[in-house]
């Protein structure tokens, strides 16, 4: 089967190709690939080429597919998965394999599974994993959220806390404590505020800082506080002491703190607003290796504060995903500003920091321009009426008609 797929051959050199896809073997799976949405991830990746740690040495001879937040539908099934998977199904993939013995994840390091295709083989490793979930959603694009919404939830399972007297820990953020989220109006961030107010695991005061006000007001629009849970906004993009800002925004210290940004003063300050006991969660990814920030080590001695960093859910976290979005518990459309063809993505990948905004999304059979949801009309009219009637957030009737009536790649 032919495939169409956007390939890495080194730093900054993304080509759109067509080319056969061999025959699978009977460890694999051949599927579809409906949509794909695009990770800051996939930006260092392209920027770092073969030096990134998941990507092959011998990207110029052989290159990957990019893209590891994929939806499709399963084609064909190799005879080893008969039994498990059936042609038809929808899934979904956690990118995060967890190999013993190396880094290698679909979208960084394989020649024929990623999600920015619009077929794929499903390799052994994926399905050795147990990293093929089923997916039962109404929509393809929410199916695509959920790797992201997956390693938020594996950010609030790792942060802990300590157990009274003993050398025991209670994972988890703090139920009914406080939560602070630095940098949290990008897409992750407001994932992270949605499932902190519909998660397993409850706080009772939430606040979000920006720098930018119109980020923190859409924020605010889509998650006032509720549930008995009090959010705040706060944009810290003038203020001289953040760290007695934040404070007297709750009167208090905060137990979780996520630092989605990786700028090192941020770090230096959250460190300076943990309680006792509090956890500090490093989530965004820096590119520098080198990459470090002054943290109080008298309260990690004194006070025992704890500091974790994520990268990237487990299986279950994605299974708890997957529950989440089908049970339309958490809102994951909310995150999406784009919308592409797979012609568009590789030049939508490289300049993500420039273009801003949150989650772009790509329908990989179709062929037309990146769009800002806000600017539908040059693109379709219908389909700008559609998110018009929606408030603005994409939808289900808005994929359905680009599945419809866009044009094929």
């Amino acid at each position: 089967m032919k495939t169409k797929a956007v390939r890495l051959y080194g730093k900054k050199d993304l080509r759109l190709e067509e080319f056969e896809l061999p025959a699978i073997k009977e460890d694999e799976i051949l599927a579809s690939v409906i949509t794909d949405s695009i990770c800051m991830s996939t930006w260092k990746l392209a920027n770092q080429g073969a030096d990134h740690k998941k990507a092959p040495d011998d990207l110029a001879e052989n290159p990957i597919i990019i893209g590891h937040e994929f939806c499709g539908e399963i084609l064909e099934v190799g005879k080893k998965w008969q039994e498990k998977f059936k042609p038809g199904e929808k899934y979904v993939v956690q990118a995060n394999l967890q190999l013993s013995d190396r880094p290698d994840c679909p979208g960084y390091s394989y020649a024929y599974t990623g999600g920015d295709a619009t077929y794929i083989i499903l390799s052994k490793d994926v399905m050795e994993q147990d990293c093929l979930i089923p997916y039962n959603g109404e929509t393809y694009f929410e199916g695509s959220l959920i790797e992201p919404l997956s390693c938020v939830i594996g950010a609030f399972e790792a942060n802990y806390h300590l157990i009274e007297n003993s050398y025991e820990h209670e994972m988890g953020i703090k139920e009914d404590g406080a939560l602070l989220i630095m940098g949290g109006t990008g897409p992750m961030g407001l994932l992270a505020i949605d499932y902190a107010l519909h998660g397993e695991r409850k706080p009772k005061k939430v606040v979000v800082t920006d720098v930018n006000e119109e980020k923190l007001q859409r924020a605010e629009a889509l998650y006032p506080s509720q549930n008995g849970i009090e959010v705040f906004y706060v944009n810290v993009k003038d203020e001289q002491n953040q760290v007695e800002k934040l404070q007297k925004t709750i009167n208090g210290k905060f137990d979780d703190i996520f630092v989605m940004i990786p700028v090192a003063q941020v770090m230096t300050e959250a460190s300076a607003l943990l309680n006792p006991d509090g956890c500090l969660n490093f989530f965004a990814g820096p590119q520098d290796k080198a990459f470090s920030a002054p943290i109080n080590f008298y309260d990690l001695h004194y006070s025992f504060t704890h500091y974790v960093g994520t990268s990237g859910g487990n299986t279950e976290d994605m299974r708890k995903a997957v529950a989440l979005i089908e049970s339309k518990k958490v809102h994951v459309a909310n995150v999406v500003t784009h919308i592409l063809g797979l012609n568009a993505v590789g030049e939508t990948t490289l300049n993500q920091p420039e273009i801003g905004g949150g989650k772009k999304l790509v329908y990989t059979h179709k062929n037309f321009e990146r769009t800002d949801l806000n600017d539908l009309k040059q693109l379709d009219k219908q389909l700008e009426e559609i998110v018009k009637r929606n408030d603005g957030i994409w939808s289900k009737e808005a994929e359905e008609y680009v599945l419809t009536h866009f044009s094929e790649i």
